[in-house]
């Protein structure tokens, strides 16, 4: 679930599902709700996306996948997640990603298409997108989002293709996160201040901003979508090995 409250004519969405705030059906749909919602309404600036406790998010709900009965449902839940991804990609307003614990996978890609990244520092923090080492395929969208965030086939490679999960620090280097600060409070102070750094101008020149530097990125994903030759990729969650991967990270997770 996403907690949701305002400051600053802001909305702070704050994934909080369990030990890990994985992403759920509910998660999706909610999310999309606030995008919506600040679309709508010229009096809110745009959205924190953030994290309770020590994960910003492991990414999917698992279990979810597992669950999957045949290959029309996993498409069925493809279809509605792209969506959701494309109309968070491109949001009006200004999104941020406050970092505030390990962030992985959908975690991350979510992140990726936030408009800037902010993490807090800690030791212990975790980033990167693992994907390839337990047999998934990224979709269109999220295969794009990627691209866009990291800006370079040369960083993409870097980050999809090895799958390490990365310090703070190290991912600032390799680019998949724009800043770092100290702590929750300074991580939230700081990701309103860009919103505000950005919308708060005479005509808000920043929305047409946007939306022309995403154009050819959402064209290029609904082009794809249409095609449908991504769905032959979902039969995946119906190997043996894939799913027995899946169950031994669920259950890492749950120890």
């Amino acid at each position: 679930m996403i907690k949701e409250k305002m400051e600053d004519n802001i909305v702070i969405a704050t994934l909080a599902n369990g030990k890990t705030n994985p992403f759920t059906v509910e998660t999706l749909k909610q999310l999309d709700e606030i995008v919506k919602r600040v679309n709508e309404d010229d009096s809110l600036k745009g959205i924190v996306l953030t994290g309770a406790g020590r994960f910003f998010s492991s990414g999917f709900h698992l279990p979810m996948f597992l669950g999957f009965k045949n290959h029309d449902e996993a498409v069925d839940f493809f279809l509605m997640e792209e969506e959701v991804l494309i109309q968070f990609l491109t949001c009006r307003k200004p999104v941020v990603s406050a970092i505030n614990g390990h962030c992985a996978a959908a975690g991350l890609i979510f992140s990726m298409a936030a408009d800037y990244r902010i993490a807090k520092f800690h030791e212990k923090i975790k980033i990167g997108m693992s994907e390839i080492k337990i047999g998934l395929a990224l979709s269109i969208a999220q295969n794009e989002v990627m691209r866009f965030g990291l800006d370079t086939d040369k960083k993409y490679r870097d980050v999809m293709y090895f799958g390490e999960m990365v310090g703070v620090n190290k991912a600032k280097e390799m680019g998949i996160i724009d800043e770092v600060v100290g702590d929750d409070a300074e991580l939230i102070r700081r990701a309103k201040e860009i919103i505000c750094l950005w919308i708060d101008t005479p005509n808000r020149p920043f929305i047409n901003m946007k939306a022309l530097l995403k154009k050819d990125t959402v064209e290029r994903i609904r082009k794809n979508l249409a095609e449908g030759v991504w769905k032959d990729a979902l039969h995946c969650f119906f190997k043996d090995d894939v799913r027995a991967t899946l169950e031994f990270v669920q259950a890492t997770m749950e120890g």
